[in-house]
């Protein structure tokens, strides 16, 4: 027969605690960089417009330059994408596609139009790029400390 006795064993779960939701914290805002990172280079600049279903170019960069990630603390999770646009549903219409109200100037007067847009997604295939690399995001993610 064996006895065992363990003398003098504490476990901290408030620290425990506070060393996960560090490292959720930090693999989450990679995982957004990652991703926004991915989106804003899918972007190119070039004329004229892109066939659908290939992500937008930029004609004068403030979609690429606006597309950027947080933490929510709220929801315990990371928000990537598009914002800043006021009034503004161009984002949301190249994602997924749609009616819109294009404003053209033709003879001096400006005139608006109905136009339908297909879709040219670009942060869903921004996060399935990089879909496969999260997972090792959270490999060694919280180093145990030596007392």
């Amino acid at each position: 027969m064996i006895t065992m006795r363990i003398k003098d064993m504490f476990f901290d779960r408030a620290a425990v605690v506070r060393a996960a939701d560090g490292a959720k914290r930090k693999v989450l805002s990679k995982a957004g960089a990652f991703i926004r990172t991915a989106a804003r280079t899918s972007i190119r600049k070039r004329k004229g417009s892109t066939p659908a279903g290939k992500p937008p170019h930029s004609h004068e960069g403030s979609l690429r330059r606006l597309i950027l990630f947080g933490y929510d603390k709220a929801a315990d999770s990371v928000v990537v994408g598009p914002v800043g646009f006021k009034k503004s549903v161009a984002p949301n219409v190249l994602e997924y596609g749609g009616d819109t109200v294009v404003l053209r100037r033709r003879g001096g007067k400006l005139t608006s139009q109905k136009v339908k847009i297909a879709a040219r997604p670009y942060m869903a295939p921004a996060l399935e790029q990089e879909r496969p690399k999260l997972p090792l995001l959270w490999r060694n993610s919280i180093r145990r400390s030596q007392p």
